[in-house]
């Protein structure tokens, strides 16, 4: 197993290589070892160095067999099956992606302790697609546009929210995308408890779909901007 890259870059970890090196771990018996620090691109056969030593230089005496049990990992691992209708359901832009279609590996101090094929995706029964993020924010916005949100003439709630999806696919906490110290600044209480209600009673009665990451339902926070206008109608300024 290399969680740093895939060979084909088909599927698996990301083709970059930011700390200039690559471990190679192994799964034998019910046991999670590393046994090789190796250059980047190493796999492709492109750097011919002796990968080894950098084990040795890092462990130390901890390389047994020339390898080192990785007894202080805890957590889980997930791999994507291979399969035509597997897609990537979330990517943090760098490194981490959750697929539709996992193998999650449980590990107990270096100990495998369950393997399970996981589907991150539910797809609920009326529940809103949500296998696309950057197509929630719309979702969204059209909620309130057909709740005919309109401006206050005391309160002009113009701006941009953060909006959580909890793991049962409902909405959660909403609050403006400032920091707390610049809420008190800018907004009164009264005005921002106004702005919040106004959202959170358009927005409570939606149910999504539940997003999974390694077996576990996830929340996430969907940013949007909106301007309502003095006419009534309303604008999505997310970008």
């Amino acid at each position: 197993m290399n969680f740093r890259n895939s060979i084909d870059g088909r599927l698996g970890g990301s083709l970059n290589c930011w700390r200039g090196y690559q471990a190679i771990y192994e799964i034998e018996n019910d046991s999670l070892f590393v046994n090789n620090i190796i250059e980047c691109h190493s796999l492709a056969g492109t750097v011919k160095d002796k990968p080894k030593s950098y084990l040795s230089e890092i462990f130390g005496e901890k390389v047994k067999n020339e390898r080192v049990f990785l007894d202080w990992f805890t957590g889980k691992i997930s791999f994507p099956t291979v399969r035509d209708d597997n897609l990537i359901l979330r990517w943090d832009g760098v490194f981490e992606k959750i697929y539709h279609y996992e193998m999650v590996i449980d590990i107990d101090q270096g100990k495998i302790i369950e393997l399970n094929d996981e589907e991150n995706y539910i797809d609920l029964e009326n529940g809103i697609n949500r296998l696309k993020k950057d197509t929630i924010s719309t979702i969204l916005f059209e909620q309130l546009r057909n709740s005919r949100l309109k401006k206050n003439n005391k309160f002009d709630c113009s701006d941009e929210y953060l909006i959580t999806i909890l793991e049962d696919g409902k909405v959660g906490e909403i609050r403006m995308a400032w920091t707390d110290q610049q809420i008190k600044e800018f907004f009164t209480k009264r005005e921002y408890n106004y702005c919040i209600s106004l959202l959170t009673k358009s927005l409570s009665k939606l149910q999504f779909d539940i997003i999974k990451r390694k077996g576990e339902p996830l929340q996430e926070t969907i940013l949007l901007e909106i301007w309502l206008n003095d006419d009534g109608s309303i604008e999505n300024w997310t970008n």
